[in-house]
């Protein structure tokens, strides 16, 4: 955090798909806040490539652009869009989708102080589940199990969820969820 501005309040989440991290996002992002979406990067990406979307086209070019330009490839684009949120005078910003140890690392070394990370944990049954039913980029069972695996062995997706600070099991409505959402933003003082 530099010494010349106030300090700001970035929840970010964490969780496989199918936990329900974009619904709380839009919980929040319905509140006002300010969100930055960590998947966008390698959406964006990819659609720059001229590249088609697939569940497979994505897991290879995912894999394939952190292997060239670095683990930390997506990270310091989200680095950038936060800075640029909090000079542009936002002290309360949501993260969508912290994805892997390197980005948790460097998230705690470029906000010290600032960052809360939330893990939204469901069984997995539930999670492909849900996955087959989302309008935007619905998988199938077995997509939804090899993108587990992916995101767990390349991503190492599971020591941000294993170090977050709250979890939120997400295994009932949206009612549920929320008010789960309202009583971490009431803990951490996020609205404050």
């Amino acid at each position: 955090m530099s010494e010349s501005r106030s300090p700001a309040k970035i929840l970010a989440f964490v969780g496989l798909p199918g936990s329900g991290k974009s619904e709380a996002t839009e919980y929040l992002t319905a509140k006002g806040i300010p969100k930055v979406y960590f998947g966008g990067v390698i959406l964006s990406a990819l659609k720059d490539a001229g590249l088609e979307w697939s569940e497979a086209t994505e897991k290879e070019f995912r894999e394939e652009i952190r292997q060239r330009e670095g683990k930390d490839f997506v990270v310091k684009r989200m680095v950038k869009e936060i800075h640029g949120l909090i000079d542009a005078g936002q002290r309360h910003i949501v993260a969508d989708g912290l994805y892997s140890w390197t980005e948790y690392k460097i998230l705690k070394h470029e906000f010290p102080g600032e960052l809360i990370v939330v893990a939204i944990v469901a069984p997995r049954h539930i999670r492909h589940h849900r996955l087959t039913l989302r309008p935007i980029r619905p998988m199938t069972a077995d997509e939804a199990n090899a993108r587990d695996w992916a995101e767990i062995e390349s991503l190492e997706k599971g020591g941000p969820i294993a170090i977050a600070d709250y979890f939120i099991h997400n295994d009932k409505d949206l009612v549920r969820l929320h008010a789960a959402i309202d009583m971490v933003l009431s803990e951490t003082h996020f609205l404050d």
